[in-house]
């Protein structure tokens, strides 16, 4: 909780084509009304830029930040975005869900 007594959740999103990106901002306008101090975030990228450019893919939002692992213990909550491909997460997500088991094993989430 912050300093101004009201939780701090986390959105966090991957989002390729700027679809999910748009949903997760306006989630956070709607938490911030609800009394809620949202943060935003984005998962990294794992494709080169080559790749991406031949997906036709446009360049990620860069006025929002890439979440951490060890930013991840400030949050009281998380909401996740993120497309599915055959009803998968986007290996960005899972690598980053990944990258966080650590923190999961003791117990810091």
């Amino acid at each position: 909780m912050n300093n101004q007594g009201r939780k701090t959740v986390f959105v966090i999103y991957y989002s390729m084509y700027g679809h999910v990106a748009k949903l997760a901002h306006q989630i956070c306008q709607g938490l911030e009304r609800a009394g809620v101090n949202a943060r935003l975030y984005q998962v990294a990228e794992t494709l080169p830029r080559e790749v991406l450019d031949k997906m036709h893919a446009p360049a990620k939002d860069a006025n929002v930040p890439v979440i951490t692992p060890a930013l991840m213990k400030e949050a009281d909550g998380f909401l996740f975005g993120m497309s599915s491909r055959f009803g998968m997460a986007p290996a960005q997500m899972k690598t980053f869900f990944d990258s966080c088991g650590q923190l999961w094993m003791s117990g810091a989430l």
